[in-house]
């Protein structure tokens, strides 16, 4: 189905104007999107690639995927996914899972490995931007999660320029919960692929969201606020 149709119609212009707010896309860029093979990434795939049809300005795509060392029937399964988009696409293989203790393996170490991977590989493509599946949820728990475990004020940004600037993250769903992205991967007939990680339910990550959740009942509007609070600090009530 066309993002023109259905929850994919809402979905694109809120990409739109976080790619406007923040200017994340310039004419000539070859970006990098990362791809994991959950809703997230496959849906900013598809958005991505259908809007360069109406957008003015003309960016490449391609598709990259690290895989960890996931069962083949895993890798191709998105490999069907890149050809039905009919994208560019690139799976590095850096097989760290199966010579990992479960121990070992948490949110952080996952995340460290594939982005250390991502940088790499997109730089050997000659790719000038990487665009990361993050949503508007995955900003507001990185809000608390840095609050609470951390002691600081600070969340993902919508572009990111590492390196001095050799590397630019970008992530076009920030203004695009969750929830939008079930429907729309509903929509699209994406199969749900589950997180392999071993210790997912024990993630401080995934303790935040349910509290969210809960204060989302007395508070609809608590995500909102979270993501505008960052924007919206007081100083002069700071220590």
């Amino acid at each position: 189905m066309s993002i023109h149709q259905g929850i994919g119609f809402y979905i694109s212009k809120r990409v739109g104007k976080a790619i406007t707010d923040y200017e994340m896309l310039s004419e000539g860029d070859k970006v990098a999107v990362a791809v994991s093979g959950g809703k997230d990434s496959l849906s900013l795939l598809k958005i991505l690639n259908e809007r360069r049809s109406f957008v003015p300005i003309k960016y490449e795509l391609i598709a990259v995927h690290i895989d960890l060392g996931y069962p083949r029937s895993y890798v191709k399964r998105l490999q069907q996914y890149f050809k039905r988009f009919k994208v560019n696409y690139h799976i590095e293989r850096v097989d760290t899972l199966n010579k990992t203790n479960s121990k070992d393996i948490n949110c952080f170490w996952c995340s460290w490995n594939r982005r250390k991977a991502l940088f790499e590989t997109a730089d050997r493509l000659g790719c000038s931007k990487i665009a990361l599946g993050h949503h508007k949820d995955d900003i507001v728990e990185t809000i608390l999660l840095n609050l609470f475990f951390h002691g600081e004020i600070s969340a993902m940004s919508p572009k990111q320029e590492l390196f001095g600037g050799r590397v630019i993250i970008i992530r076009p769903l920030a203004y695009v919960e969750e929830e939008m992205l079930r429907r729309f991967a509903k929509q699209e007939g994406f199969l749900r692929i589950a997180c392999r990680c071993p210790n997912i339910n024990l993630s401080q990550r995934t303790r935040i969201a349910k509290i969210i959740q809960q204060l989302e009942k007395i508070c609809p509007n608590i995500k909102t606020n979270i993501f505008k609070s960052i924007k919206r600090i007081k100083k002069e009530y700071l220590l």
